[in-house]
């Protein structure tokens, strides 16, 4: 009698579970359980029973029981939180078809504060004697219309055959902040600000402001063949102004440059956890071509555990004319322990 009764409980919850479910029918007559989430561009995603975590195009959707609500903003910018379902792949909300020229987005994504710091350390005693650090941060945010971004880092090293004889071999820092302003979707204008200091190179400060536009090819661009694109590319002019220990005496302390930029970042599809990403600016004075400025990087993130990552990256860094005596390129190759959000 008590195995009877067991049996009756369990099948009851099994039924009440299922019940519970939200359930898509697809057009080809399948159907899949689960747990209905967000609805991202023309994609719900669908935590399946099953299958795990699954992007259903909604045109493929013959019809969706869910309990859950969407939040629809709509051109006007007003919001409303709907019980918003699927059939024949055409939104229903209140038992109408959802009127989509009057809407800009379903479920559009939070706008919040994302960034990384990444922190390498290297230390060596014997026969040499050295410490070097690195510390990267970035910080950024996306609104509707604008885009704010900053990074930091800092360089330190010294080096000698023991303790006593150590000497600095690298003292860099910088810090470079930029707003862009969105006129479309694709189009925009900024602002930005670099300063930075490199002891070893000679260099006190260099300043620079500049202005410009630019324009998003492509914007986190889901190619399912590949993965995610993001690639941007800029152009303005800039005010630079250098301070050096020991002056090129064809150095000037200030001077107008043109300004070029580009910038990618890729998100494999077929590793997940991984992003690619490359950075190029050039700035050549306006009036003297042989006199420019030019830095860029490529590099790697890897997700370790949680949202803690790995990076390793390689910075390029050319002045054609450098303090006195010293070279015009340097690179950094850095592999460090990051926390990313």
């Amino acid at each position: 009698m008590k195995t009877k009764l067991l049996v009756a409980a369990l099948a009851a919850a099994v039924a009440a579970s299922s019940a519970m479910a939200d359930k898509v029918t697809l057009k080809s007559g399948s159907f899949l359980t689960g747990k209905a989430g967000t609805i991202e561009g023309d994609a719900l995603n669908f935590a399946s029973d099953d299958l795990g975590d699954l992007k259903i195009k909604v045109a493929n959707i013959a019809s969706l029981e869910a309990e859950g609500t969407h939040v629809i903003e709509y051109t006007d910018k007003k919001r409303e939180d709907k019980a918003l379902t699927v059939k024949d792949g055409a939104y229903i909300v209140d038992g109408a078809k959802l009127d989509m020229s009057k809407v800009k987005a379903i479920d559009p994504g939070v706008e919040t504060w994302h960034g990384s710091v990444n922190l390498a350390y290297q230390s060596a005693r014997g026969n040499t004697y050295n410490n070097s650090a690195t510390l990267l941060a970035d910080i950024s945010r996306r609104w509707e219309e604008d885009r704010v971004k900053a990074n930091f880092g800092y360089y330190y090293s010294e080096t000698g055959a023991s303790k006593q004889s150590k000497e600095k071999s690298t003292d860099r820092w910088d810090l470079e902040g930029q707003h862009d302003h969105f006129w479309t979707t694709t189009l925009y204008s900024y602002e930005n600000a670099r300063y930075e200091k490199d002891r070893i190179a000679g260099l006190d400060y260099r300043l620079r402001l500049g202005l410009g536009g630019g324009y998003q090819w492509l914007d986190k661009f889901n190619s399912e063949s590949t993965g995610i694109w993001s690639f941007n590319q800029e152009a303005g002019v800039a005010w630079v102004r250098n301070e050096f220990r020991d002056k090129d005496p064809d150095a000037e302390d200030s001077f107008a440059a043109l300004r070029y930029a580009h910038h990618l970042n890729y998100l494999p599809k077929w590793t997940s956890g991984v992003e690619i990403f490359h950075n190029l600016e050039y700035m050549p004075q306006v009036d003297d071509w042989e006199n420019y400025l030019m830095k860029a990087d490529v590099g790697v993130t890897t997700k370790i555990i949680l949202d803690f990552d790995l990076l390793a990256k390689i910075e390029w860094d050319y002045n054609s004319r450098p303090s006195e005596g010293r070279k015009s390129s340097d690179t950094r190759y850095i592999v460090g322990l990051g926390y990313k959000w």
